[in-house]
């Protein structure tokens, strides 16, 4: 399956930032702050600085990765082209549809990465081997 997705499709968003002196709330709803349903949340944590994770893609499954906490950056590659983002703010997100290979790299120590996802687990959606993911994207 041949995707048209480039690593340009990967949108940075600005959220909702309420608040005052007393701190700040970000409401983060389906369809409408992030471009699609939610149907899994996690994180990621306890990670030493300077790690890296992900380094896959996926098949149908889109993720919007927030830094909940500290700064990551992520690597995005599509096979053509690469590009870095870098995350630092609890009210931005960075939405990666499917067909993009992601790796989070460059953790601060104590980071949180949250990653809302639009689909349960399901590890058929998984490409984890690069020269799979080129063969897949029929690059």
């Amino acid at each position: 399956m041949k995707s048209n997705i480039t690593v340009f499709d990967c949108s940075v968003l600005h959220l909702p930032k309420i608040g005052n002196r007393s701190g700040h709330i970000t409401p983060i709803h389906n369809n409408q702050e992030i471009p699609f349903a939610i149907k899994r949340v996690f994180y990621l944590y306890d990670i030493p600085g300077g790690e890296s994770r992900g380094a896959h893609a996926h098949k149908e499954c889109h993720q919007f990765l927030v830094a909940a906490s500290g700064s990551f950056e992520i690597l995005l590659d599509d096979g053509r082209s690469k590009r870095l983002v870098h995350l630092n703010r609890p009210y931005m997100g960075l939405h990666i549809p499917p067909g993009i290979w992601a790796s989070e790299i460059n953790f601060s120590s104590g980071s949180i990465c949250l990653v809302l996802a639009s689909h349960t687990y399901n590890e058929t959606d998984y490409l984890r081997n690069y020269e799979e993911f080129l063969k897949y994207n029929s690059i």
